[in-house]
């Protein structure tokens, strides 16, 4: 088994194993004396749009679920399908809904969302089709505006979720 060990002593061992949809990649850290310092499992599923450059699709560990921003890329064919402000939100709380079900995780575990608009004009479009996913016991948020996304999309949204 492939292994690491960095100079403070900290030991990496990489466990990896496949379903039918996901990957999942399992890091343990262990110290020189064997304790378990975290664990690390990479979240990937065909179902959702497939990262884009060196990232996951999400991490879990230590509790907590990190998703890596979505903007509205079908799964199926991979492309940015541009469209409204509302309609690229509900492709990305699809895409957000299938990672975190590939976590065994709901909208009803996010703890924090981060919303990205090209435009704040279209707060109140992106918030409509959010606040769907979100009827009660609302997740903390921010929402910027920002210069540009990834292939120019108009909305981007990424959520950390905690475990059940």
């Amino acid at each position: 088994m492939d292994h690491y060990i960095d100079p403070n002593g900290i030991i990496s061992l990489p466990f990896y194993y496949k379903s039918e949809q996901m990957v999942f990649c399992r890091v343990l850290c262990l110290s020189f004396d064997n304790q378990i310092l975290f664990m690390k499992r990479i979240i990937r599923t065909s179902e959702a749009p497939l990262p884009i450059g060196p990232y996951s699709q999400a991490v879990q560990s230590n509790g907590l679920l990190f998703v890596s921003g979505q903007i509205a890329i079908d799964p199926e064919t991979q492309t940015y399908t541009p469209g409204s402000a509302a309609e690229e939100a509900k492709q990305v709380m699809k895409n957000l809904h299938t990672i975190l079900a590939a976590a065994d995780l709901s909208f009803e575990h996010v703890l924090k969302t981060t919303i990205f608009l090209i435009d704040m004009a279209d707060f109140a479009a992106v918030n409509a089709v959010y606040s769907a996913h979100f009827p009660s016991d609302f997740p903390a948020r921010e929402t910027v505006q920002v210069a540009g996304l990834p292939a120019n999309a108009r909305v981007e949204i990424s959520v950390v979720a905690g475990d059940k």
